[in-house]
């Protein structure tokens, strides 16, 4: 039977190879190892010493095989085809609420507006205490989620706990289906500049931009800022229809190429745009890839907008989905995308790997350069290079421990709850010095220690002087070295206030209004908006940076 099972295997790899097309020269060496792999897991499987989950041991080998490639590059076996699905569409069926741990509880960490859950009065910050009758109190954030979700139409009847409040609350809500928004930003700044903040590329991203443009002109916008900050992309059709908004029907936003035919495409305008004229300023970051950088790429190509911050990911690789048998499908990276000046900006070289598995970024020798319309200079192989770059901010460590820890989460939840009216403008929110005095107290009280990184390379020199018989020598200067660091540490609270305090605020403000609040709360010391306004303020600057100087 065993055997028999192999041979079926071979058959169908075998199969699959002629119906791919592979080269007769590569065909022997593939049929003889998918022959290997079969005969590897059926001996395992029969003689290895302890019981073994044969498909968990199948999707390590898959799994491995394919980190060979690409980061982009995954299996997605059946049963998290779901999760794949609201990754890339942004739609299921629930009550439109993620779910998270913080601290060992499984809280309500972002209700979307205008759904069940943000109808009823659901709050960030909300423990959940049961779904349908089953505890999910320091459950897995999965286990939680998937209980929420169901089929449209359906009720689901939640428990959850809310700060300050004794008695817990029951809800029954319906589950519909839930469409998340890539806009979750729109809004005027100044008398005449829109801003719009775009998160996400899933379908309908372009008309969300389009429709937020409208408004926002109707309001008085006469000039644009479009935010795409740590945006990491999505859906290339999206990227072309955003462009679309900004530059005529029928030309050229990105181009892709591949070892199949089917992969060589070009992908153009369809649409009139709404707006050819508009002063636009697109802010970008590390974390602004893949169909960002086509939107912000080919924007910048046609000398349509001004980039602003820091220097884009570099994703300039193209992903499709190719259904497998029992129901599993692999997402495989198939080209490569170029945008208008003829670059590509995949700033990694996954094609050549070091002898030891690690991949490095195109060397600046490799890298080559391109013209814009206009012919403005333009470089490949390294993402996008804003027209003004702003040097992005580092926070402390122990801002980032603050915030990964749940701590800054909690105590943003306890404020809220003590301070029931919302304050009139999120934009000039800002916590004063003894409510800060306050979260320092209330730390105290929870705990709160952390180990910086300075700390631990500490350990490793001691260990180090240790094991090479330096310690004695050097035992009194590093003792006053450990004295340094610990009385360093003890003062980070008070040396780091007022980014702790920023991150406070901007916690503070999800918790009121959500992404709103968080938006309105930064405006007016956001380093990218402030200088993307300033420039807009002045149209002779913003005309310089789009010619050839």
């Amino acid at each position: 039977m065993k055997e028999k099972w192999k041979v079926v295997i071979l058959i169908f790899s075998i199969a699959g190879l002629f119906a791919f097309g592979i080269p007769t020269d590569r065909y022997f060496d593939i049929a003889k190892s998918l022959d290997i792999f079969a005969t590897l897991v059926k001996e395992v499987n029969a003689n290895y010493v302890d019981e073994i989950d044969p498909k968990k041991l199948i999707d390590t080998g898959i799994n491995g095989m394919l980190q060979q490639l690409d980061p982009y590059t995954d299996y997605i076996p059946k049963e998290d085809m779901e999760a794949f699905s609201i990754q890339t569409t942004g739609e299921y069926a629930g009550i439109g609420a993620l779910v998270g741990q913080i601290n060992h509880k499984t809280v309500i960490t972002y209700p979307y507006v205008g759904f069940p859950a943000y109808r009823a009065g659901i709050r960030v910050g909300d423990e959940l205490v049961s779904v349908n009758g089953k505890n999910v109190q320091g459950k897995p954030t999965g286990e939680s989620s998937a209980l929420l979700k169901g089929n449209p139409q359906t009720e689901v009847e939640i428990e959850i706990k809310r700060y300050g409040e004794t008695n817990t609350i029951k809800l029954k809500l319906m589950r519909e289906k839930i469409k998340i928004s890539n806009v979750t930003y729109q809004g005027l700044i100044d008398k005449n500049i829109g801003y719009i903040k775009l998160d996400e590329f899933t379908p309908g991203a372009g008309r969300e931009v389009a429709e937020a443009l409208t408004k926002l002109k109707e309001k008085g916008a006469s000039k644009l800022i479009l935010d795409l900050r740590d945006n990491p992309g999505g859906s290339l059709y999206e990227a072309v229809n955003i462009a679309n908004i900004f530059v005529p029907k029928g030309i050229e936003i990105v181009s892709t190429k591949g070892k199949s035919p089917e992969s060589n495409k070009t992908y153009k305008t369809l649409n009139n745009p709404i707006d050819l004229n508009i002063p636009l300023v697109i802010l970008t970051s590390g974390g602004t890839a893949s169909a960002s950088e086509i939107v912000a790429g080919s924007l910048q190509d046609y000398d349509r907008a001004v980039l602003i911050g820091q220097r884009t990911f570099g994703k300039g690789l193209v992903q499709t989905t190719r259904q497998l048998a029992y129901d599993a499908q692999l997402k495989v990276t198939t080209a490569k995308y170029y945008i208008p000046s003829g670059r590509c900006i995949q700033a990694i070289d996954y094609a050549h790997r070091k002898s030891d598995g690690s991949v490095d970024k195109f060397p600046d020798s490799l890298k080559r350069e391109f013209k814009t319309k206009v012919g403005r200079k333009v470089y490949d192989g390294a993402g996008l290079h804003p027209d003004i770059t702003i040097k992005d901010q580092e926070i402390s460590p122990i801002t980032v421990e603050l915030i990964s820890s749940g701590f800054m989460f909690e105590y943003a939840n306890k404020y809220c709850a003590e301070h029931k009216t919302i304050p009139t403008s999120m934009k000039s929110f800002r916590l004063q010095d003894e409510e800060y005095l306050k979260f320092i107290e209330w730390l105290n009280v929870r705990h709160f220690t952390y180990t910086p990184e300075i700390k631990r390379k500490m350990e490793t020199l001691e260990a180090s002087a240790k094991d090479e018989k330096y310690f004695d020598q050097l035992q009194q200067s590093l003792a006053e070295l450990k004295t340094k660091i610990d009385q360093a540490q003890r003062d980070d609270l008070k040396r780091f206030n007022s980014e702790i305090k920023k991150a406070i605020e901007e916690e503070i403000a999800f918790h009121y209004l959500l992404a709103q609040g968080q938006v309105d709360v930064d405006l007016d010391r956001d380093a990218e908006i402030l200088a993307a306004a300033k420039l807009l303020q002045d149209n002779n600057p913003y005309q310089q940076l789009l010619s050839v100087h």
